[in-house]
């Protein structure tokens, strides 16, 4: 089957959203302000900021200028540049596989949560609330043993929704809603903001935030958290943003679009920061302890203790929860159907299909996986087991082999920044080839080894062996396993617009890279076998 004609955004401001909505995901709300907190405080800022500079904005521009440059999938894009690196783009496409699996269903917690506020239905426990009565977790990891309706039927309704806006195409569906949810995510969050400042000990939570502790400069597991927090936060390392900026136009300003996405994201963990630590400075106030006591993160700040803070507010605490978990919805559904988008997209360049069938066939595969796994007494575990690993030995791993890989092996970054200068407001120079090539690697290498370091001498919360091999280890390795598979399959018409691209190169034109916008005619990167809107260009 030929590939199919590429699709493009209809603005760059739709572009902007949906990468913005990409990267403002949950762990912008339950993450940040707990590692910040942890790490130095007001303090935390500086290594948090430099660490935006010298490895987020980067590695932004980096895939913006391959999705840009080759306007394929990350598999394709990759094989482009070399054959053995479609691998890299395959483990990606994997690792999206996972995340999406599991990152849907938490996506539905906060539905249901958003339901829950009503009456603050979770009544005076709500840890018990949460993990008894909601989930019904099992008392130990192990085989599925039963189904849960209450979070089965709205994890069905989120992949309805990320399907429907997936089959809708990247300008109608993805960009359409991008544009109405990060404006209404912002505006939500922000209300919720105001409303925490306003509670009684808010002052005392951003205190505890914001307060420095300059000792903790000098060590360095705080910078290695500053540079793990923007790594994970920014959406880079499993091919996304390549993914995004394929459908960009030739017109695209790649460094200025890097720097306001990365702004945004980080502006908004700062937002997220100063709403959770108030919230958590009324609660602390109300029970008579230290903010310390009650500063927590992850599942236990979103579902447990933001219930506690909501059931002792004096007014509006339905209205408080509605809108907090309201925003987790909306940050969880941008992030997911950017992930799912990888899949989508690198399966349309492979097997010519429309987006339609790649989206029922691939998509559906998807959602059944997650609906199959998560809604069970044992989803919890899985979910914990697999997002610890995927994260750490997946997608951290996956960006410093990528950056190896180009940066030292291929030696292709003089090559993007050259591309990246063509089209962008903001010229590269040293900095971004000093930032790829030394800094990140460096530092991406050390948090493999550190993490590597503990799992191996510990078992990651205590989870039996033959658990962690399966849900831990195995997904991990099971992703690099599919990724070198897959690349191993014969894949004609890659080898043909590869072949093409070698002869351009040849004639002193590589700076233009081409694409098979249809089975038997070879155009030119950049125009479109469809552009009729001219907005875009604006």
């Amino acid at each position: 089957m030929g590939q199919q004609p590429r699709e493009q955004w209809g603005t760059r401001a739709g572009f902007l959203m949906a990468a913005i909505g990409s990267a403002i995901g949950l762990g912008n709300i339950w993450r940040f302000p707990y590692i910040a907190y942890e790490n130095g405080g007001g303090a935390f800022l500086l290594p948090y900021l430099i660490a935006l500079l010298t490895a987020g904005i980067p590695l932004l521009i980096l895939e913006y200028s391959i999705g840009h440059r080759y306007r394929s999938s990350a598999p394709l894009s990759y094989r482009r540049i070399s054959r053995p690196a479609e691998a890299i783009g395959w483990w990606q496409v994997a690792i999206c596989f996972v995340i999406a699996s599991y990152y849907a269903v938490i996506v539905a917690w906060a539905v249901r949560y958003a339901w829950f506020s009503v009456g603050q239905q979770w009544g005076d426990d709500p840890d018990a609330f949460f993990f008894n009565d909601f989930l019904q977790v099992g008392d130990e990891p192990g085989m599925i043993s039963g189904f849960v309706a209450g979070v089965a039927w709205p994890l069905v309704a989120v992949w309805a929704i990320v399907l429907v806006v997936l089959a809708l195409g990247v300008r109608k569906g993805i960009e359409k809603t991008t544009r109405i949810f990060i404006p209404l995510l912002v505006v939500l969050f922000v209300l919720l903001v105001v409303q925490a400042l306003t509670l009684d000990g808010a002052a005392a939570g951003l205190n505890t935030l914001f307060t420095p502790d300059w000792s903790k400069m000098l060590d360095g597991g705080v910078w290695i958290a500053a540079y793990g927090q923007i790594f994970f936060s920014l959406s880079i390392g499993f091919a996304i943003m390549v993914t995004y900026a394929s459908y960009l136009r030739r017109k695209a300003n790649l460094t200025g679009s890097a720097m306001v996405a990365g702004l945004a994201n980080s502006s908004f963990e700062l937002l997220a920061g100063i709403g959770v630590f108030a919230a958590l400075g009324f609660m602390a106030t109300a029970a008579g302890t230290s903010v310390d006591e009650v500063a927590t993160s992850g599942i236990g700040l979103a579902f447990v203790a933001f219930p506690q803070i909501i059931s002792t507010l004096p007014l509006g605490g339905t209205l408080f929860g509605v809108v907090f978990f309201l925003c987790l919805v909306i940050a969880g559904l941008t992030s997911l159907i950017s992930i799912v988008q990888v899949i989508i997209s690198a399966v349309q360049d492979r097997t010519g299909l429309g987006r339609v069938q790649t989206v029922l066939v691939v998509g559906g595969a998807t959602a059944l996986a997650s609906i199959l796994l998560f809604p069970t007494p044992e989803g919890l575990y899985i979910l914990d087991a697999a997002d610890r690993f995927i994260n750490q030995y997946g997608i951290a791993l996956a960006g410093l082999v990528m950056v190896l890989v180009f940066g030292w092996i291929l030696r292709r970054l003089p090559l993007f920044e050259k591309h990246a200068n063509a089209v962008s407001s903001i010229r590269l120079g040293w900095w971004w080839k000093i930032a790829l090539g030394g800094i990140t690697p460096v530092l991406l290498g050390f948090m493999m080894w550190d993490s590597l370091r503990t799992e191996l001498t510990t078992n990651y919360e205590g989870y039996p062996e033959s658990f962690l091999l399966v849900a831990g280890w195995g997904v991990a390795i099971g992703a690099i396993v599919f990724g070198i598979v897959i690349s191993c399959i014969p894949w004609r018409q890659a080898d043909t617009i590869a072949r093409l691209d070698a002869e351009r190169g040849a004639q002193g034109d590589g700076q233009t890279p081409v694409e098979l916008d249809e089975p038997d005619r070879i155009a030119p990167l950049g125009r479109p076998a469809e552009d009729t809107d001219k907005e875009g260009d604006r």
